[in-house]
């Protein structure tokens, strides 16, 4: 696969990102590397610890990077604690084959509420979003930033219609409006919507405020699975 997606090939508005300015310029790109720096060494206790949880558990790997589009339709891959089984696709594969319901429910939001792949310790780490600490690593890279909108996979961002344009203007986030606002409880339309407010109204006082809830809504896990 090409390391860019044009928005030709996508079926949505084309937007002509390379000459754009990146969404808050260097002030929050500034904001990205100063908060990613930080949060790599106060976490790294925390890292070490579910590092080791995930690599004992089944011997598997620890990390896994999963295919997103960035700004502009660039490839990236966006780094996660590994939360599923080793041959995950074979496994949902297997059990859409018996649960036409759940391929529905997948084809709908893209998550599953009982996931067969997802190991004992996996969710664990995805009630608590700890399994997406290792993105901070993608911030320092330019890849994500702190907040943005929700990453996505290219048959997520064919849905996203017209609203593709504001997603394709800005980095996806590490947390983001979708996040404090109920996650997986939320219509996919909704979270669409969520996107374009931020991309159209962006601010470093909306990033401070989104960050702010976020610690309360990772605690309380709602729509978290």
């Amino acid at each position: 696969m090409s390391d860019s997606v044009k928005t030709t090939d996508l079926s949505f508005s084309q937007v002509d990102t390379e000459f754009e300015p990146v969404l808050g310029g260097f002030i929050k790109r500034g904001f990205d590397i100063v908060g990613a720096l930080a949060g790599l060494v106060a976490l790294s206790p925390l890292f070490l610890l579910v590092a080791l949880l995930v690599k004992f558990s089944d011997g598997g790997s620890v990390f896994y990077g999963h295919r997103r589009i960035g700004r502009g339709g660039s490839i990236f891959h966006c780094l996660k604690f590994r939360t599923m089984v080793e041959d995950g696709d074979v496994v949902l594969a297997n059990y859409f084959g018996t649960n036409p319901e759940a391929k529905e429910e997948w084809e709908a939001t893209r998550k599953l509420r009982e996931d067969p792949r997802v190991t004992r310790v996996g969710a664990v780490l995805r009630k608590l979003s700890l399994d997406e600490l290792p993105q901070i690593v993608n911030i320092l890279q330019g890849h994500m930033s702190i907040v943005g909108p929700r990453p996505v996979v290219r048959d997520e961002l064919e849905n996203y219609g017209n609203a593709a344009v504001f997603y394709l203007k800005s980095r996806p986030g590490l947390t983001g409006l979708w996040q404090i606002s109920g996650r997986n409880d939320i219509s996919y339309d909704t979270r669409v919507a969520f996107d374009r407010h931020y991309v159209e109204n962006w601010s470093l006082k909306l990033d401070l405020h989104i960050i702010i809830k976020t610690v309360p809504a990772v605690c309380m896990a709602k729509g978290s699975y």
